[in-house]
């Protein structure tokens, strides 16, 4: 996709979203089943069922997927499509790209073990490296607006309101 491309799917959006803001609020859903049988959560992902389960580091056998991990995943998904659709916007051409994230855990907060341990990741790096003969102003740019407008990164970066219900029946 080119920036003319870009910018013919995403103009009308804009436009709508200027003229009714309400229009741009989304609400995203993801929807998980218990699992009868052992400690795991079966996720819906929209195209398959991701089961979700103990990381080793808690007791869990490794077979069903981490939640912390699919943290990371989502990062490096999002933080991915960020930075291709701001680099096709500044049109800088990317031939080749890697998105990493990694973050830290200190599970014997997750665990009960040490109260002063923090439960979740203390700290996540999410790093870029591309192979591209852009100069380095316009890869700034890129860091720049890619760290920006990338939902999960922001997400992470400024504590949305949180809240927690749990229903009988």
């Amino acid at each position: 996709m080119d920036l003319t491309a870009l910018r013919s799917l995403q103009a009308p959006l804009k436009e709508r979203y200027r003229e009714t803001p309400d229009a741009a609020v989304v609400t995203l859903t993801a929807r998980g089943e218990l699992d009868d049988q052992h400690i795991a959560c079966k996720v819906e992902t929209g195209r398959a069922i991701a089961l979700a389960g103990l990381h080793p580091a808690t007791g869990g056998s490794g077979a069903e997927l981490c939640s912390g991990d699919m943290l990371l995943e989502a990062l490096v998904a999002c933080a991915g499509v960020t930075l291709k659709a701001v680099a096709t916007a500044l049109e800088i051409e990317l031939k080749k790209g890697v998105v990493k994230a990694e973050g830290d855990l200190d599970f014997r907060g997750t665990l009960g073990v040490a109260k002063d341990a923090a439960v979740g990741f203390k700290a996540i790096r999410l790093s870029f490296e591309v192979e591209t003969d852009a100069p380095q102003d316009k890869l700034d740019t890129l860091l720049k607006l890619t760290e920006r407008y990338c939902v999960v990164f922001q997400t992470l970066n400024v504590k949305p309101e949180l809240s927690a219900v749990l229903k009988v029946g």
